[in-house]
């Protein structure tokens, strides 16, 4: 969702400097700052914005660089004085001559103002292209980011299916362990002679199936590879399928963690956790 766009053209005797900027956010959040000229066409700058834009927090400044000559103006005294009080006491701090402060007001944005100027339709269709340019440039930034960001996903989601085939690697060692801590347990503290064999094999078996990571692990393989081919697929917006994916991959290698009462397997458990968290956090920066 990161990018920059700019586009800069005349439009009739009017020049417009367009600057985007989007940052990420789960939703689509616009801060827009336009001339008073474009006013009346907030709504459809906004709408146009939205539906190229999908998500992220928008920064959108329209600047109008030159209105052409000879055209009626009005000054907006409040917002001069606004500014004029601010400017007096700097200057008389820093000690500076406050007769010039007029020509710097003239300057400042919105203070002078064409008098009941707006575009016309052919004007309007020019602009929307301005526009336009602008947002296909901060969409090939994005895309840019996006590539980085998929190639980046791809290698942890890799990573953690390579961790997960050491966790079947340890699988069998893993129950052979518990089977041997456990009798070891009764033969020391009620003794070996004190037990029945056969109904310990069968509280084991009981016991290690309660424990057993089978189910996770098949699941936890069927999302990584549908994780996967989501990243193939051409759609437009899937951060959010991403990110619900991500959460059905946390939730099997958690349950994994939770069953696995053995040290080299927890510790595979572990750096499959960090590859998950270094995934989450690029997927907040996609659509």
């Amino acid at each position: 969702m990161t990018g920059f766009g700019r586009a800069e053209k005349s439009v009739g005797e009017k020049t417009f400097q367009i600057d985007i900027k989007s940052l990420n956010n789960k939703q689509f959040e616009l801060q827009l700052r336009l001339p008073a000229l474009l006013k009346p066409f907030e709504f459809d700058i906004r709408k146009i914005l939205a539906s190229h834009l999908k998500r992220g927090s928008v920064d959108c400044n329209i600047s109008l660089k030159d209105t052409g000559n000879s055209k009626p103006v009005t000054i907006n005294t409040d917002l001069a004085k606004a500014y004029y009080k601010p400017l007096a006491e700097l200057s008389t701090s820093l000690g500076l001559d406050t007769s010039r402060i007029l020509n710097t007001l003239v300057k400042l944005p919105e203070v002078i103002t064409p008098s009941s100027e707006t575009l016309s339709d052919t004007e309007w269709n020019d602009f929307t292209s301005v526009l336009e340019e602008a947002i296909h440039a901060i969409n090939e930034h994005r895309q840019n980011e996006g590539q980085m960001i998929e190639k980046d996903l791809l290698t942890r989601i890799t990573n953690i299916e390579n961790l997960q085939t050491e966790v079947l690697k340890q699988e069998p060692l893993r129950k052979q362990k518990i089977k041997e801590n456990i009798t070891k347990l009764l033969e020391e503290h009620v003794g070996k002679e004190h037990y029945d064999e056969n109904r310990l094999e069968q509280e084991l078996i009981y016991y290690i199936e309660k424990i057993d990571i089978t189910e996770e692990q098949v699941r936890l393989k069927n999302h990584c590879s549908y994780f996967k081919s989501l990243l193939e697929e051409q759609e437009e917006c899937k951060g959010k399928k991403l990110s619900f994916v991500l959460q059905e991959i946390g939730r099997e290698i958690n349950t994994t963690g939770a069953k696995a009462y053995h040290a080299d397997m927890q510790k595979t458990v572990v750096m499959m956790k960090d590859e998950l968290e270094k995934a989450k956090e690029q997927v907040l920066n996609s659509l």
